[in-house]
């Protein structure tokens, strides 16, 4: 049958003592690693890069807020694209990433209006120009009135999807189309 010593290997024939040993080796390497200049500028280009993406291109953020409930739950995660309007203008329907009291704060909100259009909600109903606007992402019911309103030169006209609170307690309306940093990227 056997012939001389008998050492359980794996299939590519490399006993399982040697696999447990790498494997050791490998994690001792990746949590403690030798500190030598290569590492070291390893260490400064992930820190860079991550700083760029950072302030830049992607915006971690929190939902915090009912305020664009079911759209996006509360206390939830998401990154801010910070490049998305950079090739092209935000379009009516999309949600937008807007700064709200400096850098470090932005809001959720679905873009409804531009410049020189008119807004107003009857009986829980946008409409833009006169027309109802096509919203599906509206689950919750709403009566909101609110009289027309013409969006002013530089502005655009934002709202929540969660329409089931008092038109008041939202934060949205018009604003300027300046303040738009980017969209969610999901």
């Amino acid at each position: 049958m056997f012939q001389g010593n008998y050492q359980k290997s794996n299939r590519h024939g490399v006993p399982d003592c040697d696999i447990i040993a790498d494997m050791s080796n490998l994690l001792r390497q990746f949590f403690a690693p030798r500190l030598s200049s290569r590492f070291l500028v390893r260490v400064a280009v992930v820190a860079a890069l991550t700083f760029i993406v950072g302030k830049w291109v992607l915006r971690p953020m929190f939902v915090q807020g009912a305020s664009m409930e079911p759209t996006y739950a509360r206390s939830g995660f998401n990154f801010g694209s910070l490049l998305a309007y950079r090739w092209r203008a935000p379009q009516r329907g999309e949600v937008v990433l807007l700064r709200y009291g400096g850098s470090r704060h932005y809001l959720l909100k679905r873009l409804l209006a531009f410049a020189g259009e008119t807004v107003e909600f009857r009986k829980g109903v946008c409409l833009v120009n006169g027309t109802p606007l096509d919203e599906p992402y509206v689950k919750n019911p709403c009566d909101w009135d609110e009289p027309p309103r013409t969006v002013a030169p530089g502005h655009v006209y934002v709202m929540g999807d969660n329409r089931s609170v008092p038109f008041e307690s939202h934060v949205g309306g018009e604003i300027a189309a300046g303040r738009i940093a980017g969209r969610p990227l999901w």
